[in-house]
């Protein structure tokens, strides 16, 4: 069993669904960085952009303004790897000019024509995330007949697609889209069968951290979710997922200590 690296948020928005206005400024978001550093994050993810349930979308312009200052100063400080959380072409391009090293696109490379030309320009890795619908009526009334095949099937086609159009896959990362339309018992079901994921050759990564669901079950509200967010952690380590997208490095780098000391006891 091998550690999943871990993912922490970095959410430069006013309107993130646990921590919008927090970090929207590049004094902020470079202190967020140095604690998830210190707390040993492999990768940190900026976003500039609020997907959450029902969020309106913002103008390039704006997301440029938030995302590329707390970019530069996290890479004039520190050498850990970046993520660009966008579905912007030029959001994407513009951030890996400034010194991000990976794409994160949530509407896996479809909401914009010029991604794929992006991506096809650049070797760097790029994650793909599955989504019923937009941040604005993903959740009005998600179906599914078999959300884990359904999502499975989902990958497939976008990996033949990417195959296609000449992009190695070697470079691309799955996500399922916990909460992205998705009711709770289709979160429950991707995480309880997540390794039918790694079927598909590629990374996975789960980003389920402090999310709806977790309060659907224990009634916790949002600043209150990182004990649960550990524990599932832990629980989906041993099913091979490769990267955790987490708000709290630390408690995540604990939990996963603990779930690999159990594993490798004799």
């Amino acid at each position: 069993m091998t550690a999943p690296q871990i993912m922490g948020i970095l959410n430069v928005t006013p309107d993130s669904f646990s921590d919008g206005g927090q970090f929207d400024s590049a004094a902020s978001a470079c202190s967020q960085a140095e604690a998830f550093v210190v707390s040993g994050a492999d990768i940190i993810d900026v976003g500039g952009e609020s997907t959450r349930p029902f969020a309106e979308p913002v103008s390039l312009k704006e997301e440029l303004s938030r995302v590329l200052p707390a970019i530069r100063a996290i890479r004039s400080r520190y050498t850990i790897p970046i993520s660009i959380d966008t579905s912007k072409a030029e959001v994407a391009r513009q951030a890996l000019e400034a010194g991000a090293d990976i794409i994160n696109d949530i509407s896996a490379l479809r909401k914009d024509p010029g991604m794929l030309g992006l991506v096809k320009k650049t070797s760097v890795p790029v994650i793909i995330m599955h989504m019923q619908g937009t941040p604005g009526d993903m959740q009005v009334k998600p179906q599914y007949e078999n959300v884990v095949a359904e999502v499975s099937d989902f990958f497939r086609e976008r990996l033949a697609w990417l195959q296609e159009n000449g992009v190695d896959l070697k470079r691309i990362t799955l996500d399922p889209g916990i909460g992205f339309g998705k009711t709770l018992a289709h979160n429950l079901s991707l995480l309880k069968h997540i390794a039918e994921f790694k079927q598909l050759a590629c990374p996975v990564l789960l980003g389920h951290s402090r999310k709806r669901f977790i309060e659907d079950i224990t009634g916790l509200d949002v600043a209150k979710r990182d004990l649960p967010t550990a524990v599932i952690s832990a629980l989906v380590a041993e099913s091979g997922v490769d990267i955790l997208r987490v708000h709290d490095v630390a408690a995540t780098r604990h939990a996963l200590q603990m779930a690999m000391a159990i594993h490798d006891a004799k």
